[in-house]
């Protein structure tokens, strides 16, 4: 499978004047490790060697997007819901992800479930748009309790709807999430470096 994702990396990196600009960032801590990225897209390549995992290989309207941009869509290798992954613990060396983890409607569960299959000392990399500088600026910010409230009721309900913001932050309030339940900040911009209009948090498995 690796194999085959290092292949589409290649193929997916500086083919066309389209695509997003890479993360510095990303390269600088990820460069030389296999990991997962969700959601991946050819305009917004990270061109590090991932698995790419999405909700569906169907022709969805983030796909359209893509093909509109470039004329083109990035290879799908495993059709899984993002926040239950079909791989064993601690198996990758990081999970990243850019303008994903706002579409859960929990999002705790999403990213407990990307530190359980990252290894001890490895990476959840996340860029996250910033509700101030995206078309959700005029939305009010999720507060902390109500994260925690979703998170408890998540097995009750099925409130998920992948082509929709579920969850609007800034860079404070993401940390909030972090400090709450003892993740390790490995990294924070406020400002990504990649689309500038979202803020990165690199988590790091203890």
């Amino acid at each position: 499978m690796h194999k085959n994702c290092t292949v589409n990396m290649h193929r997916n990196c500086k083919v066309n004047s389209k695509q997003f600009k890479e993360s510095k960032l990303a390269h600088h801590l990820l460069d030389d490790l296999k990991g997962i990225e969700i959601g991946g897209s050819f305009h917004n390549p990270f061109c590090l060697n991932t698995i790419n995992v999405d909700y569906t290989n169907e022709m969805t309207v983030f796909k359209e997007i893509e093909k509109n941009i470039t004329g083109n869509a990035v290879n799908i290798d495993v059709v899984a819901p993002g926040d239950k992954l079909p791989f064993p613990n601690e198996s990758q060396d990081f999970v990243i992800s850019s303008h994903v983890i706002e579409h859960f409607y929990d999002p705790i569960k999403a990213i407990q479930e990307w530190l359980r299959v990252v290894r001890k000392g490895g990476y959840v990399y996340m860029i996250i748009p910033h509700r101030d500088r995206t078309f959700d600026k005029d939305r009010d910010r999720t507060r902390l309790s109500e994260l925690i409230d979703r998170h408890e009721k998540s097995n009750q309900t099925n409130s998920n709807d992948a082509h929709s913001h579920q969850t609007f932050w800034t860079t404070e309030d993401f940390l909030e999430l972090c400090k709450h339940f003892n993740w390790k900040v490995f990294a924070v911009q406020d400002v990504d470096d990649k689309v500038e209009n979202g803020f990165t948090i690199v988590i790091q498995k203890n």
